[in-house]
């Protein structure tokens, strides 16, 4: 798969995130899709994953921008780039309670692509940074 349709099928993916259109996500990924967040356990499947995706829905409100996709000549690995701006929803076990937080901070992911799908997403954000502002009562 050449670098510029990894790079066309993770902006559909983060296109469906900033809908909120867990279906046209998941259309992105592999049945065996692996889905990793640091600070937290691996998933396995595209079930697992849209799991995962509603739990997010219910908790979080998020916005990604400034989004800049890399991939590797032959489209197997990519990686992005990108802001996150969000407001905390819904109080989540082991976490601060929710009451509307906004929060703003970078992050990034690895993905692996095979046979024109996603079949890893590696995501990666400063946990501190946002336990500070949830604490702090939301983004300045």
């Amino acid at each position: 798969m050449p670098a510029a349709d990894t790079i066309a099928l993770v902006n559909r993916y983060y296109d469906a995130f900033n809908r909120g259109d867990i279906e046209g996500m998941l259309a992105c990924v592999s049945d065996d899709v692996i889905h990793d967040v640091n600070q937290g356990g691996r998933r396995k499947g595209r079930q697992a994953f849209h799991e995962f995706c509603r739990h997010m829905q219910r908790c979080y409100k998020e916005q990604l921008d400034s989004i800049t996709v890399m991939a590797t000549a032959d489209g197997v690995r990519a990686a992005a780039e990108f802001n996150v701006r969000g407001t905390y929803l819904a109080t989540e076990e082991g976490l601060p309670p929710a009451h509307g937080q906004t929060y703003g901070l970078p992050a990034g992911t690895f993905f692996e692509v095979r046979n024109g799908r996603i079949s890893r997403v590696t995501t990666y954000y400063n946990l501190t940074d946002w336990l500070l502002q949830v604490a702090d009562g939301g983004a300045q």
